[in-house]
């Protein structure tokens, strides 16, 4: 019960606080139902907001940005394409 509460508080603090606001890798895959590699692969292309390296093994991505990308794919009337596969223009 000790860890819940703390993790409670420190979620109530971190919202509060000014600023940008980083989300882990695990909150992010909860977020947006992509495998780690489709996400690797879209930053590269520019597709997807880049991550932030903060050690040489914690990485973490802004929230703002994220939650924006979620918003104009939500708006976009683009249709997803799969690799390899040449679109049907009839």
């Amino acid at each position: 019960m000790g860890k819940v509460r703390n993790n409670h508080l420190r979620d109530n603090v971190y919202q509060n606080l000014p600023g940008k606001k980083l989300i882990n890798r695990k909150i992010l895959l909860a977020m947006i139902p992509l495998s780690d590699r489709t996400i690797f692969n879209m930053e590269k292309r520019g597709d997807f907001p880049r991550r932030i390296v903060l050690t040489s093994r914690n990485v973490a991505w802004d929230l703002a940005e994220v939650e924006n990308w979620i918003e104009s794919r939500k708006q976009s009337s683009d249709r997803a394409h799969r690799p390899g596969v040449a679109p049907n223009f009839r």
